[in-house]
């Protein structure tokens, strides 16, 4: 009787592993047309009216649970820069959080040459008039003039000097967030022209689209800040 049970053991197993291999071969086809009927059928949904929008916010709107909220101490410099230049204060929170993360990017320098808190460019700031802008912007601007008040009001730029200290610095955040309210305004901000002031801050539609959720989610909740 054991002789006879060992050797039935073996079958057993090959049976077992036969099935197991069938159902394998069964279930790849299976999980095939699922796929691809559920593709089918998101690709064809998500073009609906609703649900398009929808989309797009969840790719861009605040993850409040796990976001950075615009940090309290900033609030009251963001308004005095915004009240100068005729912006929604919010707006500036927005573009400060999307640059930096409020500050805490470190180094403030960007791989394309983008300077300071809020990320000009140094023909930006200084000036496009400056013999060297071209390109993207990063020119060849002498450290000394790219924070000369004088030199930028000659070439054009928005760097400002806000906090009075004789220079228009980029890593300075008060003459930054002034100088990014100044750029933000003259581009339409004043005149209620947001998605077009943000889109000339930086030309790129995904940077538009971060920006305005943020800013469309502190407006929602601008009396939380108060």
């Amino acid at each position: 009787m054991a002789t006879g049970r060992k050797a039935k053991k073996p079958r057993r197993r090959l049976r077992k592993r036969g099935c197991l291999l069938a159902a394998i071969i069964f279930l790849i086809p299976v999980l095939m047309v699922m796929y691809v009927v559920t593709a089918l059928f998101w690709n064809t949904i998500r073009e609906l009216p609703g649900i398009r929008e929808l989309n797009q916010y969840a790719l861009h709107a605040p993850d409040r649970l796990f976001d950075v909220d615009v940090p309290e101490n900033y609030i009251p410099l963001y308004k005095e820069a915004a009240a100068e230049y005729g912006i929604p204060w919010t707006l500036l929170a927005a573009h400060h959080r999307v640059e930096t993360r409020f500050s805490t990017m470190d180094p403030l320098l960007s791989p394309a040459g983008a300077e300071g808190h809020m990320q000009f460019m140094p023909c930006t700031w200084v000036g496009w008039q400056h013999p060297t802008c071209s390109g993207l912007g990063a020119g060849d601007i002498p450290e000394e003039e790219k924070t000369d008040p004088e030199v930028i009001r000659k070439y054009g730029g928005y760097g400002v000097d806000a906090d009075g200290d004789g220079k228009a610095d980029p890593y300075s955040l008060k003459d930054a967030v002034y100088s990014a309210a100044a750029y933000l305004s003259e581009n339409g901000a004043a005149d209620g022209e947001i998605r077009q002031a943000v889109f000339r801050y930086n030309h790129s539609d995904k940077y538009v689209q971060d920006v305005l959720a943020f800013y469309e989610d502190y407006e929602s909740r601008i009396d939380d800040f108060n």
